[in-house]
């Protein structure tokens, strides 16, 4: 009976110990898929955030308009790119004094009629010759010399008027001749900087005995460079060009208006006295 009892016990703790064995392996597997989940779900999301994160990273940092056109200014090459900016400046100075000068060289003409009327009335010829004097602009000087000659008729205040008129529209237009001249060369520069450029391109062909986009790049570029600037330049002043050709021709026709007033009046003065 003892020996029945003992081998029922030893029988129920192997079963037991094999049991737990079993459960204890069980429970393992199930940790160990467990942490192999969870690795897989937290390494998808933090390779996911690094592809997202990497090319912001590495973005070079963006150039301003100063340095582009620095760095576009280089690779056009110096010698030509250099002579067209030459053009720019000096064409864009010539424009900015012709600019000042003409807008004092504006006069306001019903005014001066007025004043030189007035004159005219209280003191004479003397002292509408000190209004104009003391009046800035053409149209007062083509005044003062129409009065100059107002003793000796109408008819030569016309001439005069007539020839200093000629004179002070010569005055109005000078240095616009280079400003069109900048126009007319700065797009010529241009196009012989893409003459070259192109002949760079195919002599570096000619040398390698093969054609390539590596080979003729560069000589393409600076042939594009140089008509670009040379465009740009002639377009700038051209603006510039065009708004002085219309404050002259407002400047000169103020004058004509103001003229044949001005005969006009000094007959009025004649008859009444």
């Amino acid at each position: 009976m003892k020996k029945l009892l003992t081998l029922l016990m030893l029988a129920g703790v192997f079963t037991f110990s094999a049991t737990a064995q079993e459960f204890s392996d069980a429970a393992a597997d199930s940790a160990d898929v467990d942490s192999a989940q969870t690795e897989e779900v937290y390494e998808e999301p933090v390779e996911e955030i690094a592809e997202i994160v990497a090319p912001v990273e590495e973005a070079a940092p963006s150039k301003g308009f100063h340095q582009v056109v620095k760095e576009q200014f280089i690779d056009g090459g110096p010698t030509f790119m250099g002579i067209v900016l030459a053009c720019l400046i000096l064409g864009l100075a010539i424009a900015i004094e012709r600019i000042i000068h003409l807008n004092m060289a504006s006069t306001n003409t019903k005014k001066l009629l007025a004043d030189v009327e007035d004159a005219l009335s209280a003191g004479g010829a003397d002292a509408a010759k000190e209004v104009c004097r003391n009046t800035r602009g053409p149209v007062a000087s083509i005044f003062t010399q129409g009065l100059l000659r107002m003793s000796e008729g109408v008819e030569m205040v016309e001439k005069s008027i007539i020839a200093y008129g000629s004179v002070e529209m010569g005055k109005l237009e000078r240095g616009m001749i280079w400003i069109s001249l900048f126009i007319s060369l700065a797009p010529m520069l241009g196009f012989m900087g893409t003459v070259i450029g192109m002949i760079e391109a195919f002599d570096a062909i000619a040398e390698a005995g093969d054609v390539s986009p590596a080979l003729v790049a560069s000589g393409i570029k600076v042939a594009l460079l140089t008509t670009v600037g040379g465009l740009i330049v002639a377009v700038i002043l051209q603006l510039f060009y065009n708004y002085l050709v219309s404050k002259v021709d407002s400047i000169v026709n103020s004058m004509e208006d103001a003229s044949i007033s001005l005969v006009d009046l000094l007959v009025k003065h004649n008859l009444s006295k």
